[in-house]
């Protein structure tokens, strides 16, 4: 019987996950196998069901945590100390575009892929950050905006960070635009009188 293969490290759910998106970026959901990624780690596929029942199950953990660290985002925003309401949803606007073009491999991800096998597995995790989206916009607003605005304002900004990050841009690279976007976007929401 051969020696057991010696390991660099423990393998967690965490290293699992960021070879997972990785893969699942550059070669689709469908064309991604729970052997494939043990492959990609060096590990047996063994191993990694004994982390995840099944690489929908992986998917949706991998969904879930980044949509948690898309909310701590826009939590840490709103509790900041701010001179004013505008200034906090200048900063959420912002704050979007840095988060995706930042975060491209976990904006695609959440956002870009299209399988049905996983759509049922992360329907409530998109809804509760747009969710919270929407009503800091509407708060922030004193009301003064519709439903219809804010999604139009939340599809400007995938809008914007989809482009980009098909481009290659990093942040640092859009962060001008990002500026001028976002103040595109603070005219129609805070109107100068």
């Amino acid at each position: 019987m051969a020696a057991r293969k010696a390991v660099k490290q423990e393998l967690t759910r965490d290293i699992i996950i960021a070879s997972a998106r990785e893969l699942f970026v550059e070669e689709g959901y469908q064309n991604v196998s729970m052997r494939k990624i043990a492959a990609e780690l060096g590990y047996s596929h063994g191993s990694i069901y004994y982390h995840f029942k099944s690489k929908a199950e992986l998917f949706y953990a991998m969904v879930r945590e980044d949509f948690q660290l898309l909310n701590e985002v826009l939590d840490g925003i709103l509790e900041k100390k701010q001179s004013s309401n505008e200034e906090k949803l200048r900063s959420i606007l912002f704050g979007y575009i840095e988060f995706g073009l930042t975060h491209q491999s976990h904006y695609e991800v959440m956002f870009l892929i299209k399988d049905e096998e996983v759509k049922s597995y992360f329907a409530e995790e998109p809804n509760l950050s747009y969710e919270k989206f929407a009503q800091s916009i509407y708060k922030l607003s004193s009301g003064s905006v519709t439903v219809s605005q804010i999604w139009s304002i939340f599809l400007s900004l995938h809008g914007f960070v989809t482009h980009y990050s098909k481009t290659g841009m990093e942040f640092e690279d859009a962060r001008e635009m990002a500026n001028q976007h976002v103040q595109f976007l603070m005219n129609s929401l805070v109107p100068k009188s």
